[in-house]
């Protein structure tokens, strides 16, 4: 109408996957929500309908759960770290708007969401134990002797919030109503999230327990090696020296081979553990010999022609002091940088590349 300015809403078009589109509109929203609080009562129904089925499942949705202000700030966690946790250890899209939590995902990923929420809440109350834990396909249990509770917990239970966050995974020890903590001089560790996740947590709390009380998880134990095709998870046993040189400086080797395996290769006492399905176990088994034949002098690796995690390059004799750096130092910041390993090895005829 001629005279009459007429203001409509600016339009947002966010392009993407059914996931990725979700995740950025439920973050626009929140933020939205901080600033003009209501505004998503008003378009509710839109939002918690959009894309409902559209994945390659079918069951694609969103479910939500109202908070009270007090219950907001604990589900959410210092610099929305329970809110994170929460989201990587289900696999869901978790996300507050206002006082409403919405959990956007498949269908098995919201029944984890809100499942793993009520166990958060379920410890404000008192002792939390998952009846029917042995027969789910979501969690790993660890038997944690008593004394290595604290040390495994960690000051305001600092230790496990980093393992958390590390792995994406929800960890807490379990408790059954009425019983004395510690019947059986261990507690129950249960691990929630995916599976590659729980075994990298699992086996950095098996380590923390094994320093702590040698033997743990270690007695008796052997070399393993299995062909299977999926995840599963190999033994290699070090002797004395051989651990700390495959450990590195705070830990810098034993994460180098990991990253470029693509495995996890967690130590145990002297027990290394290799996590991954068959190619990155077979790898990491390979660069751990590889790195312990270089202690006994020049390592021969021949032609590499068929290998798709190999790149060889021929370095000029006047330069290679220059790029392997004093005492490889430059080497090992480079393979820090670009998460490879790397080093000198001779050929079948002999030559230095």
């Amino acid at each position: 109408v001629t005279g009459v300015q007429t203001c409509a809403l600016p339009i947002l078009a966010i392009f993407g996957s059914v996931r990725g589109r979700r995740g950025a509109e439920l973050k626009v929203l929140s933020a939205v929500e901080t600033k003009v609080p209501g505004y998503y009562d008003k378009i509710r129904d839109d939002v918690n309908g959009r894309d409902r089925g559209k994945d390659d499942s079918g069951t694609w949705g969103t479910d939500t759960m109202t908070f009270q202000d007090d219950e907001l700030s604990y589900a959410l966690g210092k610099q929305g770290g329970t809110r994170k946790k929460l989201e990587r250890a289900s696999g869901a899209i978790v996300q507050y708007v206002g006082h409403v939590a919405l959990f956007s995902g498949i269908k098995a990923e919201r029944r984890r969401a809100k499942e793993y929420m009520k166990f958060l809440f379920d410890q404000l109350e008192g002792p939390v134990y998952v009846d029917g834990w042995e027969d789910r396909d979501d969690c790993t249990v660890v038997d944690v002797p008593s004394d290595c509770i604290g040390y495994i917990t960690g000051a305001r239970r600092a230790t496990l919030g980093q393992m958390e966050e590390e792995w994406g995974v929800l960890m807490f020890f379990m408790n059954k109503a009425g019983e004395g903590k510690g019947r059986g001089g261990s507690e129950k560790l249960m691990i929630c999230g995916p599976q590659r996740a729980r075994r990298g947590a699992e086996l950095k709390v098996m380590s923390g327990v094994e320093t702590k009380s040698p033997g743990t998880f270690t007695r008796g134990v052997r070399e393993k090696f299995t062909d299977t095709k999926g995840f599963d998870t190999d033994r290699l046993i070090f002797k004395d020296d051989e651990l700390s040189y495959c450990l590195g400086k705070q830990g810098t080797t034993r994460k180098k081979l990991e990253f470029a395996a693509g495995a996890i290769l967690g130590y145990v006492g002297h027990v290394a553990f290799i996590a991954g399905n068959y190619a990155q176990r077979k790898r990491c088994r390979e660069f751990i010999n590889w790195l312990l034949a270089q202690r006994r002098g020049s390592v021969t690796i021949g032609d590499i022609s068929r290998r798709d995690d190999s790149t060889e390059m021929h370095i000029p004799e006047n330069c290679k002091g220059w790029v392997t750096g004093n005492r490889g130092s430059e080497l090992r910041r480079m393979e820090e940088e670009t998460k490879t390993y790397m080093f000198m090895a001779l050929d079948n005829r002999g030559e230095e590349r």
